[in-house]
């Protein structure tokens, strides 16, 4: 070891002082930066119109989202320092700021995060995954379609990204087994491609693919008092989902054809894991039982109880069969991303109760009042684009108090406008960046930017099209109309 370690190179930093101290401070001078920017805005009057409140709640909003975008600090971070920031700026007061992040929307998340750790610990996501693969995928098209499809199926009840990471593996296993090249194997990148892109657009379906749709309706609750229940999210989802799962691997295919003539060798490999893995034990039946439930809970009673404790009391289930353990919990939840959400909450509340987000509605797309539609089309494109540079979280809290304020000036209800923004936030196709489960099929080494970013484009497209035709033409018929 201690020779290794003189046999490195010595290498001399020869740039001035100066420079090397930037580039090591570079971080904190973006931030002294930014607070200096902020402090200076806030000595400033408020344009006319806008409250005091108002214009300390949109200077807060502004270094937040920059804080969001530019990833400088964690997503959750920013979240509690908006958390403290808005009493101690005078928005809102202590008691009402902190009770805006008990939030039903959060506890959602918390139970659905649970249930998706206990699938995950269990083994039973996986025994699903190997035994339809097994079952279904005997020939090369076969089993990228039983790819595809089970990444899109599974992400309709638990989160994508841990769907992602499931199928990734197995996926993993099969290529190996078939020695496809890294990078030069045409079917390689379909089958991982299929991953990426079934997780994305089964993630848009339910309340349970992520966080977004619970964060955007827990906006929506807190800002209009209006909700949705588990059956009336789908139903408005499945129009747009159903023709891009069948689009969307149809493209998928011409784009990267076949160039295998079998699978056997994989299934082979697949077929031993399974019967490695032996009969479905007690825990993994219980986990089972638990969901099916909990699944018919929310589309059935989720109205009358409530999401939220429907999937409290699952997760107390599983404590109370022992299926899981609070230690191994801890480390499938992710605290981060319910921090965010609760943080996301409450200063879209904020921003909405000091009149900040209508100001900036009136400003800005309240010339598009002669058009609804439009004006749906615009913030639905906007948030599509936004998706793939930021975080989806972030895109509904950047969008949802603006979106409130439009529905108020022009009319649109606020429900659609609730759809108009949290679904297109969860069709990131284009960039590893845009969405977890982009960035664990990127890590595959088989693809390549250019792999994603053309046939996302163009799926995105459309995406956003069958997004105006189900809220123009589909929507109405389930009691969604763009004016109420």
């Amino acid at each position: 070891m201690v020779e290794n370690y003189y046999d490195k190179p010595l290498q001399i930093d020869r740039r001035p002082l100066w420079r090397v101290l930037a580039d090591r401070t570079r971080r904190y001078q973006v931030l002294a930066g930014l607070f200096l920017l902020l402090a200076f805005l806030l000595g400033l009057e408020p344009p006319a119109g806008l409250s005091i409140s108002g214009y300390r709640a949109l200077i807060l909003f502004v270094g937040c989202t920059f804080l969001w975008v530019s990833g400088i600090i964690p997503l959750a971070v920013t979240s509690l320092l908006a958390m403290a920031a808005i009493p101690l700026m005078g928005i809102l007061e202590r008691r009402q700021t902190y009770a805006l992040f008990a939030n039903e929307a959060v506890f959602f998340i918390l139970g659905a995060f649970i249930l998706a750790a206990a699938l995950t610990r269990t083994g039973l996501s996986s025994r699903i995954g190997r035994s339809l693969l097994v079952r279904f995928g005997r020939t090369p098209l076969r089993l990228a379609l039983t790819v595809f499809l089970l990444s899109a199926l599974l992400s309709f009840a638990m989160s994508e990204h841990a769907v992602a990471a499931m199928m990734f593996s197995v996926v993993a296993t099969i290529v190996r087994s078939l020695e496809l090249p890294v990078g030069g194997s045409r079917y390689g990148k379909l089958l991982f491609m299929s991953i990426g892109w079934g997780c994305v657009i089964g993630g848009i379906a339910t309340f349970l693919g992520g966080a977004r749709a619970p964060l955007a309706v827990g906006m929506l609750r807190e800002a209009r008092g209006l909700d949705f229940s588990f059956w009336e999210w789908t139903a408005a989802a499945l129009p747009i989902v159903l023709p891009l799962m069948l689009a969307g691997f149809l493209f998928l295919c011409r784009i990267f054809p076949c160039d295998l003539a079998s699978v056997e060798q994989g299934i082979r490999v697949l077929s031993r894991q399974r019967l490695e893995t032996g009969r479905i034990t007690l825990p993994e039946k219980i986990v089972a039982a638990i969901m099916v439930l909990t699944l018919g809970g929310w589309i059935f009673y989720g109205s009358r109880f409530g999401l939220a404790n429907i999937a409290i009391l699952s997760a107390v289930a599983l404590f109370v069969f022992k299926v899981v353990d609070w230690k191994s919990i801890e480390e499938y939840v992710n605290w981060g991303v319910i921090l965010m959400y609760g943080g996301a909450i409450t200063l879209a509340s904020a921003l909405d109760q000091s009149g900040a987000a209508r100001w900036v509605a009136d400003l800005g797309l309240a010339r598009l009042s002669g058009s609804p539609l439009l004006v749906l089309a615009v913030i639905s494109l906007l948030s599509l684009v936004l998706t793939e540079c930021i975080s989806n979280a972030a895109v509904i809290a950047i969008l949802m108090p603006i979106g409130m304020s439009l529905e108020q000036t022009m009319g649109i209800d606020p429900r659609v406008m609730t759809l108009a923004i949290a679904l297109p936030s969860g069709l990131a196709f284009c960039l590893p960046m845009g969405t977890p489960a982009n960035a664990i099929v990127f890590s595959s080494g088989f693809l390549r930017v250019r792999d994603m970013i053309v046939p996302g484009l163009i799926i995105q497209i459309l995406a956003w099209l069958l997004f105006l035709g189900s809220a123009w033409l589909i929507w109405p018929l389930l009691g969604l109309r763009i004016q109420p």
